[in-house]
């Protein structure tokens, strides 16, 4: 059997469990093995991953009191964070140890090397002290190694500076350039990286196929050329500017924060961009139709604000008049049966109600927010509570 080195040790799983009945460690340990093989495939094995080494000693703590037993499973690991977590998910499929029904709970997945960094970072602390008594300026030195710990999280993906494992990430952040990283990074978002230039590389635009892209630029004319870049070449889900005028790299944690949460599917930002193009090319000539729109957004709003907190619907005809309210739970019953022109409802819009709505002929759909990823036809109009 391989013996897992200590300094390849990524992840540590913590697991409590609970037996109804007296048991030993060599009981939990068979459990362990004997009713999770064969669940994840034969590369996958618990015997297998310990006898190449990628999990190292399981160490199993009991305790015995009042007929029953607890205690603590702790299996370290050299696998990557998905493979870990699928091996903790297995721990839990652990239905009885030895004779005993039992019940298994991962507690957590501890990372080593961020424990590892925390070490580092404290011990850091210390050195400082000692050198602020050689008159050395401490808030300088500081500083520094502030920055040299950012930099050292910083990886590269084919050529990119980016955070760390950029690829074992289900979504990616997308900014501008290896500043805007660094305070990404600096301030916990790990997910994170950039496009160096204006041009866009070939491996952004593979990433963005395989993974939910959020583009994260700054709030300029420099960001406005690159979003059009990206959008023309890359799979875009998600847009989120930094504020007017400001960069990417300058933000505090509160505004990097608050523009991701205020992040819009592309497919919103592409119609509402279309629709202020349209706006604008038909001032002039059109003032009827902007009056007409903006009387019915307002009848929107009012109607919106009623119904929050109702879980209800709302159904308006081609002239805005009220023809009924409908809980949200039989709103797609309510679908096939009525006539309506504009459907608003408490509660979020999703692409299997833009589906429904797509049937029934609705042209204009308000709700709370959009709901994952959707396909809004040319003839219809989702607007959210943000907008109105």
């Amino acid at each position: 059997m391989a013996k897992l080195a200590q300094t390849a040790v990524k992840y540590t799983i913590y697991a409590k469990f609970e037996a109804d009945g007296y048991v030993e460690k060599p009981d939990v340990i068979g459990a362990i093995f004997g009713q999770t093989e064969g669940l994840l495939g034969p590369e996958m094995d618990l015997r297998e991953l310990q006898r190449t080494g990628r999990i190292g000693r399981i160490e199993v703590k009991v305790a015995n009191r009042n007929g029953k037993s607890t205690g603590i499973i702790i299996i370290p690991t050299s696998l990557d964070s998905a493979e870990t977590a699928l091996v903790a998910a297995c721990c839990e499929t652990i239905e009885r140890i030895g004779p005993c029904n039992a019940r298994v709970r991962v507690e957590k997945i501890e990372d080593v090397r961020s424990e590892k960094r925390k070490y580092v970072v404290e011990r850091a602390k210390e050195l400082l002290k000692t050198l602020y008594d050689y008159g050395t300026e401490v808030e300088e030195i500081s500083e520094q190694l502030k920055e040299a710990i950012r930099s050292e999280e910083i990886s590269e993906y084919r050529g990119l500076p980016c955070g760390p494992n950029i690829e074992n990430y289900d979504s990616i952040i997308i900014v501008e350039g290896r500043a805007d990283v660094i305070n990404l990074l600096k301030h916990g978002v790990k997910n994170v990286i950039a496009i160096e230039g204006t041009s866009v590389p070939e491996a952004i635009i593979e990433l963005s196929r395989k993974k939910v892209t959020t583009v994260f630029l700054d709030g300029d004319r420099g960001g406005d050329l690159i979003l059009k870049e990206l959008l023309s070449v890359a799979d875009v889900d998600f847009i989120a500017r930094a504020p007017h005028g400001k960069e990417v790299e300058e933000l505090s944690k509160k505004e990097i924060f608050k523009a991701l949460r205020s992040k819009v599917p592309v497919d919103q930002y592409k119609q509402e961009e279309s629709t202020q193009r349209k706006e604008v090319s038909r001032a002039g000539h059109k003032k009827e139709k902007i009056r007409v729109e903006e009387e019915r957004k307002e009848v929107f709003k009012k109607i919106y604000h009623e119904l929050i907190g109702t879980r209800a619907a709302c159904f308006l005809d081609e002239e805005m008049k009220n023809l009924g309210k409908v809980p949200v739970k039989e709103l797609f019953n309510a679908l096939k049966e009525i006539e309506a022109d504009s459907l608003i409802l408490d509660g979020d819009i999703d692409q299997n109600l833009i589906e429904k709505c797509v049937r029934a002929g609705i042209k204009f759909v308000v709700g709370r927010s959009i709901k994952g990823k959707i396909k809004v036809p040319e003839f219809m109009t989702v607007i959210t509570s943000k907008y109105l």
